[in-house]
């Protein structure tokens, strides 16, 4: 289904070179902080704002995220139609859940990345959770973007709440067998985690075992703390680059424009 900003998962498997999505924890940050944050990253060129965590975030707080970041986003392409100098496309970017469960779903998102969280040991994060979610989200009709999620070592709290079996930095193996698998069973994402705020992001050896699978937009997060990190990332081969920690640091708007201007610069030799 289109959304008002277009059609999610076109969007987010589209070749259009390396990007940055925003990562946005509800249960973290205020509603009005949230909304102030995302229009900093969309202005600086962010072009996905995910949100969701996995900590119990009630579905009422996420949907007052949610709001809140699309109102903004409106507000802004509002203003940009009128001057003759705006560009109101750019403030066009979906707002995409990035659930920790059944419980943290919104009709305001653009869509859901519908993820299997592949090395879970709980059957919840496998199966389970999607089933209870489905129903919902079929009654928003919002968009899905069926993804494979896989959490490396150290994994941090996502790896501790969804019982991960985490991947060990050197296990290029067992990758390349995850993104096989996650190819067959139809998915078009495939995100590799490190965890939130991990001393070091994902081993490029595993963004390039991924790489090798046709078919698949990679998406990686965690550690991504400059864009040495991000150009490292990318040069391995992740279509996406994910920064959610990061900002969630930050103390004023000044902060998160250089914060961000130097994750962005991370893409900038290896945009297309």
């Amino acid at each position: 289904m289109r959304s008002e900003h277009g059609d999610v998962l076109a969007h987010v498997t589209a070749k259009a070179g390396p990007r940055h999505a925003l990562l946005i924890d509800p249960g973290k940050q205020g509603v009005e902080i949230a909304a102030r944050r995302a229009l900093v990253a969309v202005e600086r060129g962010t072009r996905l704002i995910l949100v969701g965590g996995s900590t119990d975030t009630p579905n009422e707080v996420v949907h007052a995220t949610c709001t809140a970041i699309q109102d903004a986003l409106d507000l802004a392409a509002m203003a940009a139609s009128q001057s003759p100098e705006g560009n109101e496309e750019k403030w066009h970017v979906p707002v995409v859940l990035f659930p920790g469960g059944a419980h943290a779903l919104s009709p305001a998102a653009d869509g859901i990345l519908f993820m299997m969280l592949m090395n879970s040991t709980d059957p919840r994060f496998l199966i389970s959770e999607q089933v209870r979610g489905a129903p919902h989200i079929a009654t928003f009709g919002i968009d899905t973007v069926p993804t494979g999620y896989l959490v490396m070592a150290p994994g941090g709290e996502v790896g501790r709440v969804g019982q991960a079996d985490l991947v060990e930095a050197d296990d290029v193996d067992r990758v390349k067998a995850n993104a096989l698998a996650a190819s067959m069973y139809g998915f078009q994402l495939l995100y590799l985690e490190a965890g939130s705020g991990a001393d070091a992001p994902v081993n490029p050896a595993l963004i390039r075992a991924a790489r090798d699978v046709d078919g698949l937009t990679l998406m990686v997060g965690g550690g991504l703390r400059d864009g040495a990190a991000v150009a490292t990332a990318v040069a391995a081969g992740a279509d996406w680059v994910v920064t959610g920690t990061l900002i969630e640091e930050t103390a004023d708007t000044a902060e998160l424009t250089r914060a961000l201007d130097d994750v962005l610069g991370g893409l900038s030799t290896h945009s297309s």
